[in-house]
């Protein structure tokens, strides 16, 4: 069965494996140099003294697309001349306002 691939496919899935290994590890990556990019600043390493962080359940949109074609996630593209029918909820977790104060920096100092 693997005898008559060619060592340019080889090299193709490997590039490939590589480029998706990237791709999934790359949000992860990013935290990582922005917190520490942060912390070298003097500031708050989770919001960057915003002092609010999104919600990662609604993205920080505050609603939800329910419903739309295959029901993908929010980032969905839709097209003009969709038929598909969108309904937008509102986000239970962050109740529809999209962010929650940071823990870190939000914090009430106790005396």
């Amino acid at each position: 069965m693997l005898e008559h691939i060619t060592a340019s496919e080889v090299a193709g899935y490997g590039v490939g494996a590589l480029l998706l290994c990237a791709t999934i590890s790359a949000p992860k990556i990013d935290s990582f140099i922005s917190a520490s990019q942060r912390s070298s600043l003097g500031m708050c390493k989770k919001c960057g003294d915003l002092k609010l962080i999104a919600c990662s359940n609604c993205k920080g949109s505050g609603s939800l697309k329910q419903g739309g074609a295959f029901n993908f996630g929010q980032d969905d593209i839709s097209f003009a001349g969709d038929n598909s029918k969108m309904t937008s909820l509102s986000c239970k977790k962050c109740r529809s306002r999209g962010h929650f104060p940071c823990p870190e920096c939000s914090k009430v100092p106790t005396t």
